[in-house]
């Protein structure tokens, strides 16, 4: 099957490299490009299956020599393949697409919704999803679930263990936000002597990010709230506002000169702020004890679910690399044939895989085709935007490093090591990806 490419080729960085950096954005589809055919990938037989399933549930590492001679008659490389394809969800509903959630009511209307219209319905589903997210928060501070994505009509979550991303607590990224749910971040989560702030050093102009975190030393117990601070005084700025049209009394002209109202005046002071609403640069990062003052939010949060729409009364998708209570086990779907090269009369074999593609399933991937395709291969990424945003560096590290062992998290240890780095892509994704002789490089 002929897998024409919507753009070019984009040029890479001319220094190879041993390993890519972590990419936290989630991956809608990816193209792989080689001269070696893909068809190792095709028509696994039940005991590859099932064994490949079964390394996921034990979280199994496959080891494979550095050059696989038929890649069609090795077992361990076809198990290790369907494997890389496992991923958990919920809710699980087989006619409805539940990623990605952001723009997806065109491919939601006209599906049946029987939730859309019975409230006990949705109470139903919206119980059940509590369940289950407050199942993988546990996990993570167990540190047995490296992170998951909870993903919204109107924004994603992402929750990362300690150590990871560069962290040596917890920590949960918000994108896009809105200046209402960051007023909410605020207010939910005042502790003494450390109030929600917003950073704009070192950003673009407009940009504000919304950092909560704990202060040095102190920590929150896992199952209690932060302790809330008194109220802060109120801003006189509402004089200040009155007295700076006092000159036009003494000119005798106030009467004849139409002074703006308080909202307009309030809008303006906020225009700096609301203006990164629904844009990359109102990233807001949570860390510390503050995740579970996030969770009690989100989890009474009221536009957490929409109200109208095609998504009316469905809960936001959860998505995981390990198992959790409610959870649905779900495998990527893939696909080999030819790739028509832009501007070539060639073509290559190609593998295609649609998405939901996580962070450490990239790696994986990655992993089994650079044996399988004699380390060559290409490979074109398609990105969910809004979650490019997640590979935003979080801040400076903090003291006594962000390495923390997990050893029971279902991840490999490689990769662990890969998603502790400190993120370096900024607000971009990887975009473009090829190995040479081994080596990697890419393009965001």
């Amino acid at each position: 099957q002929d897998l024409h490419l919507p753009t070019a080729v984009p040029k890479v960085p001319s220094s190879p490299r041993q390993d890519f950096p972590a990419d936290w954005s989630i991956k809608t589809r990816i193209l792989f490009m080689s001269s070696q055919p893909f068809t190792w990938t095709e028509h696994l037989k039940a005991q590859e299956e099932a064994q490949g399933l079964a390394q996921h549930c034990r979280a199994t590492e496959t080891t494979l020599p550095p050059s696989v001679q038929d890649p069609q008659l090795s077992t361990e490389l076809r198990c290790a393949f369907q494997q890389s394809l496992v991923y958990w969800l919920h809710p699980s509903l087989p006619w409805l697409p539940l990623f990605p959630r952001i723009g997806a009511d065109r491919k939601i209307a006209g599906k049946a919704c029987p939730w859309a219209q019975d409230e006990a319905l949705q109470q139903v589903l919206r119980s059940d999803w509590c369940v289950s997210f407050s199942s993988l928060y546990r996990l993570l501070k167990a540190g047995l679930c490296p992170y998951f994505y909870v993903c919204c009509p109107q924004f994603s979550v992402l929750f990362r263990a300690a150590g990871l991303g560069g962290s040596a607590v917890p920590s949960a990224a918000i994108a896009p936000t809105t200046r209402g749910f960051r007023e909410a971040l605020r207010s939910e989560g005042k502790v003494r002597n450390n109030p929600v702030q917003c950073h704009s050093s070192g950003a673009s102009p407009g940009s504000c990010t919304a950092r909560l975190e704990n202060p040095p030393g102190r920590c929150c117990p896992a199952d209690s709230d932060p302790v809330p601070s008194r109220e802060p005084a109120l801003s006189d700025d509402d004089d200040d506002d009155e007295e700076s049209f006092s000159w036009l009394e003494e000119m005798g002209v106030q009467d004849e000169v139409k002074k703006p109202d308080a909202v307009s005046i309030q809008l303006r002071k906020e225009k700096r702020e609301v203006r990164v609403d629904h844009r990359p640069e109102s990233l807001a990062l949570v860390r510390g004890c503050h995740t579970l003052t996030l969770l009690n939010l989100l989890i009474n949060c009221r536009s957490l679910v929409a109200v109208a729409g095609p998504q009316a009364g469905l809960p936001p998708t959860l998505l995981s690399p390990v198992a959790f209570r409610g959870g649905t086990l779900h495998t990527l779907k893939a696909r080999s044939g030819r790739a028509r090269l832009p501007g070539g009369s060639e073509d290559a074999f190609s593998l295609e895989v649609l998405g939901p593609v996580l962070p450490h399933a990239l790696r994986a991937l990655t992993r089994l085709l650079g044996p399988a395709q004699r380390g060559a291969f290409r490979a074109l990424l398609s990105t969910h935007q809004p979650s490019a945003a997640f590979n935003a560096c979080p801040g400076p590290m903090q003291e006594g490093g962000s390495h923390q062992d997990l050893p029971a998290c279902g991840l490999p240890p490689k990769t662990l090591d890969q998603l502790r780095q400190c993120p370096t892509l900024g607000k971009s994704a990887i975009r473009f990806l090829e190995m040479k002789d081994y080596a990697y490089t890419w393009k965001a």
